[in-house]
Formats: structure tokens, C-alpha cells, sequence
């Protein structure tokens, strides 16, 4: 079990340290790193892990093995040598900022609603959280309202480690039974939980806490957001896209959705004007046909499914074929199709053809669809074949 008062517990805000290397084994994952004392917070508790260096060894990662706090290292260092250790602080320091911005999130949650966290994962990105209740997506805003009132405050975070007796008796969240030393953090008015990660002093450095998305899931609500220097590199980005969006559409940032609209409608008026166009056409093409062919095979270009079913029904409606197959390419010998033929017929040659063909697909009603991969010639031969006793 940890003491808890490893040199992160006893100042999280340490960049820089001196520790002598008490173990050094190379293991799968690298160079088995230990120190008698060290900063670098091992991934836990829905935190990351530390990562940084070991005099001249980078560390990609910190874990806690059994009592022992392993930093798997890219290259060697000296048992018995005391080195310089230097923490990826920009990376603790945004771990710090979204696991407080969580603690007030997620207390906030659990004051209002009653509604605990059952998942917590915070990745390079964004923090995932799943609450055990169902909150509309108004509600969720209203926590983050009061979430970013809280941060403004410039609250102090606290460590405790209470008694038994102080436990027994204090309201706290927790995901698990409890039992040893605990570690309780609290936030004056907004959350007291347990938790063996690294935290700010004061609620003001979290900076802002910014909601991403909320939804439904297995029965509560689901919430991805961004705290801190993490959310103003989010909005950085999101600000970038509506630039890039404002520019292609000639519009106003602020009124880029009512341009995309219009851009949307737009594109659906064009789209029915093109499968008028292109029925115009199909018509026009079907009077150069001759009428009552046993089967029709045709091999046309750049139509899609939907296309090809428009095109071989009107030819089967207009008696040009018993049998009518529209195919068009979409790769090197990969063709997408559509079959129209005797209902009674057309699923089991559908069969037949999909196992010669290398196809996929089926249908009913006498139409089948889907792909063939095969040479042009080879999928005539077959359709003609399968429909011969005709």
C-alpha cells in the first residue's frame, strides 16, 4: 500500500529534484528505473502518468508495481549514482489542472443530483466522465456554469488524511470500499473525495472548465470536457476551423451556420435537379433499345447504386429485357450492380452469381444488388449463363 508521502504528495509542484537510483533492470517496456524518493506521479486514480527525465534518461512512463515506484526509461542509469531528475512539467501541470477541474465537476454533479462518477479517464486530449444518472444537456451547462463560478473563486484545495473515527464520520465521495491511510481532497464547498492524485493549491489555476459534450450512456449521462490550458488549446482549434469554415463560405464567423444552410439547400435543390437530368437521360437511352431480349447486360459509367436501380428498373418496366443488369465500376474489376428479373427467380440466381463473381449482396421483390469482382467479360458471360433457360 503507498505511504502517500512520496516527494508529488509532499510538493507537487517540484519541476526538479535530486534522487539516487536504488534499482536499474532492463524489462520489456524499457529500462526498470527506481529512486529512493521521487516526483513523478505513476498513472492512478484516472491520472496520467508522469513522463520527463532521469539525468539522461527520458522517461516515457511511471507506474506503481506492487510498493515499488517503477520509471520505465529509454536508456540506463548507475545504481548507487544520485542524479538530477527533471518532470515534463507542462504535461503534470495540465494534469493537474483537469483532475481539480474533475474534483469540482464532478462534486458539483453528485451535490445537485445525487449521481456519482462510476468512470473516470483523463487522456492527452479531453476527461471523460460517467455519471450514474441521466442530466439533459441544460443541466450538464448549468454545472459548468457553476463548475467555472467555483474556479473564479479562487477556492483553496485541500489535502486531508483523517482518522477512522474523522472518516467514519465525514461525507466524501469515494468509487471503492476504503481502508489504510486515505487521502481525502477537498474543495470547500464544491467536493470532498478521495484521491491519490496530484492537485493545484487554489481553484483560480484551473483557469476554466469548458463541457465538450454530454450524452446518454448505459443508462446516465457521459461528459467530455477540457479544463485549463487544455481548453484554451480546444478552443484555439476550434476557432482555427470556424476561420478556415468563415473563409470558404464568404461568411461571417457568427453566421456561418445559417450559410452552411443555405449551402445545404443549395446542394439538395442541385442533387434533384441532377437525378431529373439524369432520368431524362435514361429515358433518352432506353428508346435507342430494342425491346423483348432474353437478357440485357449493361456496363455504364459512373452511376450510383441508386442510379443503377433507377436505370434497370425503366428498362425492365419498358420490357427491354426479362432479365436487366446495370453495373457500374468502382475499383480495378470491382463493380457495383443491380439485377431486375422473375421474383421467383432472382434470389437464388443472386446466390449463384455472388459465389462465381467473388459477390456480395441479395435483394427480393425480383431486384438484387450489391458487388461483383470480377473482368467485365467473366460477369457477362455468368449473368447470360444463369439466365439461359429463360
Amino acid at each position: 500500500m503507498a505511504e502517500m508521502n512520496e516527494l508529488f504528495y509532499r510538493d507537487p509542484y517540484v519541476r526538479t529534484f535530486e534522487a539516487t537510483v536504488t534499482a536499474c533492470e532492463e524489462g520489456p517496456k524499457g529500462f526498470e528505473v527506481e529512486l529512493d524518493d521521487t516526483a513523478f506521479y505513476p498513472e492512478g486514480g484516472g491520472q496520467l502518468a508522469d513522463h520527463g527525465k532521469i539525468g539522461c534518461a527520458v522517461v516515457n512512463d511511471t507506474r506503481r508495481v506492487g510498493g515499488r515506484i517503477v520509471h520505465f526509461c529509454d536508456k540506463p542509469v548507475n545504481v548507487g549514482e544520485k542524479v538530477v531528475c527533471e518532470l515534463d512539467w507542462e504535461r503534470r501541470y495540465d494534469n493537474m489542472q483537469n483532475h481539480s477541474g474533475e474534483h469540482i465537476f464532478s462534486g458539483l454533479v453528485h451535490k445537485k443530483f445525487g449521481f456519482d462518477n462510476v468512470g473516470f479517464h483523463m487522456d492527452d486530449d479531453f476527461i471523460t466522465c460517467d455519471f450514474s444518472g441521466v442530466m439533459t444537456k441544460e443541466e450538464v451547462a448549468g454545472i459548468e456554469r457553476e463548475a467555472n463560478e467555483a474556479v473564479a473563486a479562487n477556492i483553496p484545495v485541500g489535502v486531508l488524511f483523517p482518522s477512522a473515527e474523522e472518516l467514519h464520520d465525514m461525507d466524501y465521495r469515494s468509487k471503492k470500499e476504503l481502508s489504510g491511510k486515505v487521502r481525502i481532497v477537498d474543495v470547500p464547498g464544491c467536493d470532498r473525495c478521495a484521491c491519490c492524485g496530484t492537485h493545484v493549491k487554489t481553484s483560480g489555476e484551473i483557469g476554466m472548465i469548458k463541457v465538450l459534450s454530454s450524452m446518454k450512456h448505459r443508462g446516465g449521462t457521459r461528459v467530455e470536457f477540457v479544463c485549463g490550458l487544455r481548453a484554451i488549446r480546444d478552443y484555439e482549434r476550434r476557432i482555427g476551423e470556424v476561420q478556415k469554415v468563415s473563409a470558404l463560405l464568404s461568411a461571417k464567423p457568427f453566421e456561418i451556420g445559417a450559410a452552411v444552410e443555405k449551402t445545404l439547400a443549395d446542394l439538395e435543390l442541385r442533387d434533384q435537379k441532377i437525378v431529373e437530368l439524369t432520368k431524362k437521360i435514361f429515358e433518352i437511352k432506353s428508346q435507342f433499345m430494342p425491346t423483348g431480349a432474353k437478357v440485357v447486360v449493361l456496363f455504364e459509367e459512373g452511376l450510383t447504386p441508386l442510379e443503377l436501380r433507377s436505370y434497370a428498373t425503366l428498362l425492365s418496366e419498358k420490357g427491354k429485357g426479362k432479365v436487366v443488369a446495370v453495373l457500374s465500376a468502382t475499383a480495378s474489376d470491382t463493380w457495383s450492380y443491380v439485377i431486375v428479373g422473375p421474383a421467383a427467380l432472382m434470389r437464388d440466381a443472386s446466390r449463384e452469381l455472388n459465389k462465381k463473381l467473388c459477390g456480395r449482396g441479395g435483394g427480393s421483390n425480383g431486384t438484387v444488388q450489391g458487388s461483383y469482382k470480377a473482368n467485365a467479360e467473366t460477369i457477362r458471360a455468368a449473368i447470360e449463363d444463369q439466365f439461359a433457360a429463360l
